[in-house]
């Protein structure tokens, strides 16, 4: 079982990449769930952007935090057969974006304030490019907002 380790203050992280689970130890208390890190790569898009984009997805869920190292490169590249160049390149896009910061001779860390950046872009994201497509067909289907609370609310709503 192979397994990458991202410290936190006060809590340990393990990302077992075999079984893509993610454990929390935490005072005690213990936490698992799935992580984002498939190791399945589609041809439509580099390699480097898919690995980059799930960095990215794993701050936004909160598996790798603010001041959390990434695992290294060399690490990444053997546990998913790729070429370190690739992941470098990928770990270089986020260093470009102001998302990680390198520490030489320590690894790359995720910088301060970074998850809330994440969070902002995507936000604006979503409601420039999805959001106007959902919205098209909500108004469709007819769907009134109560509608869409009551959804939310109870999804046996609409069954």
């Amino acid at each position: 079982m192979n397994v990458v380790a991202f410290p936190r203050v006060g809590v340990i992280v393990h990302y077992n990449t075999t079984t893509q689970m993610v454990r929390e130890f935490s005072m005690g208390q213990r936490r698992e769930r799935k992580t984002l890190m498939d190791p399945n790569w589609n041809d439509n898009q580099p390699i480097y952007r898919q690995l980059k984009e799930r960095v990215i997805e794993m701050v936004l869920e909160g598996i790798v935090a603010d001041g959390d190292s990434l695992p290294s490169v060399r690490n990444v590249a053997s546990e998913y057969k790729l070429n370190p160049l690739t992941v470098l390149k990928a770990y270089q896009e986020l260093v470009d974006e102001n998302l990680v910061e390198k520490k030489r001779g320590r690894g790359m860390f995720v910088k301060p304030g970074a998850s809330e950046q994440l969070m902002l872009n995507e936000r604006e994201r979503f409601l420039a490019e999805e959001w106007p497509h959902i919205q098209a067909k909500v108004e469709r289907l007819g769907l009134t907002p109560e509608d869409l609370l009551a959804a939310t609310e109870n999804k046996e709503h609409f069954e």
